[in-house]
């Protein structure tokens, strides 16, 4: 069976292309904002101490070892949080006025989930300036099959009474053909723990005389007409008036005959074009 790149797909591709670069001030403020966790690993510069500055693996505690000042606490803790917290305990009888940068070398300890159509589905490292297109784009783009809408699950809300009780986990619904069109407000920040899907494209199949048959993903109210066009038209054989569609009703197959081009299809039916009599 033959399967055709959804608009979709091709879509999202091309967009996945000209975001595969992200901008340098969007990386370097997604990072200020990222919380550290265990193994992550980060780059600690103190301005004119070449033995205080390299590179810090946080341990499964949280914690990391820092000369001088013993065990720091860093999980939890932004990039500029950390930094202050290291000047704190340095200025206390070590330095005075320590100049300190510190920089995510590898990210480690926060993970996202990324299943569905795309062509490598798995467990991914987030990233602090990972967003819904990036992530994509790690799990080598959505496939000829997606649909046009990714689903984002993320974890359980603290429900509203007060009592710290996780509640139901949020749902976020990304409409794929809109951030296409520009819409950069839908191309979310990602958290740790999210799981996103991109669930597969309804489709029909198309047979008999027509230009190229096959499965074809279709939109909500698409038309015969529409479906045919996909499919490169009519042959020089085809007839547009005599189109079948075969249709599954409550489990049974059912045939639709005489069906004119502005009827509607539906997902799973087979549109059936006859062959002109004269």
């Amino acid at each position: 069976m033959k399967r055709k790149l959804s608009n979709v797909g091709c879509a999202v591709l091309a967009m996945l292309a000209m975001l595969a670069l992200p901008s340098a001030v969007a990386t370097t403020h997604a990072q200020t904002n990222y919380l550290l966790g265990p193994q992550d690993v980060v780059n600690i510069t103190v301005l004119g101490e070449e033995d205080l500055s390299r590179k810090y693996t946080i341990e499964q505690d949280g914690t990391f070892t820092f000369p001088l000042i013993g065990r720091v606490t860093a999980r939890g803790l932004t990039l500029r949080a950390l930094e202050q917290e290291l000047k704190t305990k340095l200025v206390a009888g070590f330095l005075k006025n320590p100049q300190i940068t510190v920089a995510v070398d590898a990210y480690q300890s926060q993970r996202i989930m990324v299943w569905g159509q795309v062509n490598q589905p798995g467990e991914y490292q987030l990233s602090g300036d990972m967003t819904l297109l990036s992530a994509l784009a790690k799990a080598g783009s959505v496939t000829a099959n997606a649909g046009r809408e990714a689903v984002i699950v993320r974890g359980r809300k603290t429900s509203t009474g007060g009592n710290g009780n996780a509640g139901e986990p949020e749902i976020l619904r990304i409409d794929l053909n809109d951030l296409q069109a520009g819409n950069m407000s839908l191309n979310v920040a990602l958290l740790d723990g999210d799981t996103i899907n991109v669930p597969k494209a309804q489709s029909v199949f198309v047979s008999g005389h027509v230009k190229t048959p096959g499965a074809y993903a279709v939109e909500e109210r698409m038309t015969v007409l529409q479906v045919l066009s996909l499919a490169g038209g009519l042959s020089e054989r085809g007839s547009d008036r005599r189109i079948t569609i075969m249709r599954t009703v409550d489990g049974k197959q059912k045939e639709l005959k005489g069906v004119k081009l502005t009827g509607v299809v539906e997902p799973g039916d087979t549109v059936i074009v006859g062959q002109r009599i004269f």
